[in-house]
């Protein structure tokens, strides 16, 4: 949630969103030298620790999983490399960036072309109301919410919860969900990229449980994968839900304005900027998303509007795991709580 304190700064009105598109097109060629160093320095650092967690297997069950702990973090970086190819941003050849992708998918769990697709759907209907249900976090507004029978009310109380958002359903997402191409079921490509990638998953879990027994599966490979996986899902959260977002009816939405308005700048320490792959500056990603995302600080240099617009440092974003409604009234995203006071605020006018 945006601090008071800056709160004009936040939303700079220098410029309309759509200019932005032409002023940040000279970012968006990638460098095969600098993508190529990307990719070898968090694969590499990734297979190393993969085999010091195997070996420690020997000498203590605590040391492997803190080490697997430790690499959650480097797979948490392969899930976004494999963002940047769906996006055709890594590199200029999009063969290469399809392939590895589709490689980088058997690792993260998600299989790369069904993937791709949804999450094109994401970019192209983020914060139209009309358009909700395939790529996004399922977000009701207050008058649907209102209009819910109770057990249809407590439904999305449970599952707006973050025990269960960020506990239960990032496992759910990549360990279940992904093993069907949920929403794109009538097209066979989409059918044989998640049959392709759970063939390579299962190949290589029975590789891991034929040479190391279930250790391997239980200590390394779990932990790391759920690890990574809560983690990018509370980096998509807050990436577009946060109190000030930006939602309308399909006749206002404007593409643009949606991805500038309605994407956030996650201020991380360098470090945790580095792991995450900068994905934090996501309001710039989303108005060009063919730059690669080692360049997204340089837009940050060169055009200070983007680097005050829609910030949120980490203790503002806890804030937002309690805001749940979107508000069509006030433009606000609202808490449980927030939105019944204002129901009640209403009915007492009347």
């Amino acid at each position: 949630m945006p601090q008071n304190c800056d709160a004009p700064l936040r939303h700079p009105e220098t410029r309309a969103a759509k200019d932005w598109v032409m002023i940040l097109s000279k970012y968006r060629e990638p460098n095969v030298a600098r993508s190529s160093f990307e990719l070898a320095v968090t694969v590499g650092p990734f297979l190393i620790l993969w085999a010091l967690a195997w070996w420690s297997l020997s000498y203590s069950y605590w040391l492997t999983l803190l080490i697997s702990i430790c690499n959650s973090a480097f797979l948490l970086r392969l899930f976004c490399i494999q963002h940047d190819c769906g996006h055709g941003a890594f590199f200029h050849n999009r063969t290469v960036s399809d392939w590895l992708g589709r490689v980088l998918g058997v690792l993260t769990l998600t299989p790369y072309d069904v993937w791709r697709r949804t999450h094109s759907i994401h970019h192209s209907s983020s914060g139209n109301l009309e358009r909700r249900g395939i790529g996004d976090i399922h977000t009701l507004t207050v008058s649907e919410y209102s209009a819910l029978t109770p057990l249809n009310r407590l439904m999305y109380r449970l599952y707006r919860n973050p025990v269960v958002l960020f506990g239960v359903g990032p496992g759910y997402l990549f360990f279940v969900q992904n093993r069907l191409p949920l929403g794109l079921m009538g097209k066979a490509r989409y059918w044989v990229s998640a049959m392709g990638t759970n063939a390579a998953i299962l190949i290589a879990l029975g590789l891991m449980l034929h040479f190391g027994g279930l250790m391997p599966i239980l200590l390394i490979f779990l932990p790391s994968t759920l690890l990574a996986a809560t983690a990018g899902m509370w980096l998509f959260y807050v990436q577009h839900q946060f109190e000030t977002t930006h939602w309308v009816e399909d006749e206002d939405w404007q593409l643009h304005d949606a991805a500038l308005k309605g994407s956030s700048h996650y201020v991380l320490p360098a470090w945790l900027q580095w792991l995450s792959a900068n994905i934090g500056i996501h309001h710039v990603h989303h108005v060009h998303s063919r730059i690669p995302f080692y360049r997204l600080p340089e837009v940050l240099r060169d055009h200070l509007e983007l680097a005050i617009t829609n910030r949120m440092t980490i203790r503002e974003s806890l804030v937002n795991a309690r805001l749940h409604l979107w508000d069509e009234q006030s433009k606000r995203l609202l808490s449980f709580a927030q939105a019944r006071d204002g129901i009640a605020a209403a009915v007492a006018k009347r």
